[in-house]
């Protein structure tokens, strides 16, 4: 009987063990998820604060191109209006399309391209680019790393138990995202 107890007591240790660390990973892996996009978003507010600056240069040059000026104000203001991290990256997808349209003005515009002031913040908000496109690098491979152990066995049922839920990947919309640009006079 006794042979028979310390058995069922180790094996019902390992099982608690086990549980322990799955659920300690699940929070490493959410915590990591929120850091990743910590990051990012510090790189999308650099963008967000240059877009105004941008916008009133474009402006100047630019004023009958008051619908692309307003769907990059509109995106930007979606994004300050977000209330979770998949209205934000929605936003922030909204806002790179609307992004690409101004610098496809700026081609149509000789005088705005060769403006001091233009030409600064393109290069500024070229370098934030790159920066958020690290992030987001970044951040989508802790979140497929943190989706893997919310969905894969036996991580899952732990995960189902303390309600942890899978985490957006900060994608490409393919509609905006991967085609040109097109701009007509």
């Amino acid at each position: 009987m006794n042979v028979t107890l310390i058995v069922v007591l180790v094996v019902l240790a390992v099982i608690i063990l086990s549980m322990i660390s799955i659920y300690n990973s699940l929070i490493r892996g959410r915590n990591s998820v929120e850091e990743a996009f910590s990051t990012m978003d510090v790189y999308l507010k650099k963008r967000f604060d240059l877009i105004p600056n941008l916008v009133e240069t474009v402006k100047g040059y630019a004023s009958h191109e008051k619908d692309t000026l307003e769907r990059v104000i509109a995106a930007r203001n979606s994004i300050a209006s977000a209330a979770n991290t998949s209205e934000k990256i929605e936003g922030e997808t909204a806002l790179s399309g609307a992004l690409r349209q101004i610098f496809a003005l700026s081609e149509s515009y000789p005088d705005l391209k060769a403006n001091q002031n233009f030409m600064d913040l393109s290069s500024q908000l070229k370098a934030v680019e790159e920066d958020i496109a690290n992030a987001r690098k970044y951040y989508n491979a802790v979140v497929k790393r943190y989706n893997n152990n919310v969905m894969m066995f036996p991580s899952n049922l732990i995960a189902g138990m303390f309600h942890f839920e899978k985490a957006p990947m900060f994608e490409l919309d393919d509609a905006s995202e991967r085609k040109n640009v097109k701009v007509s006079f």
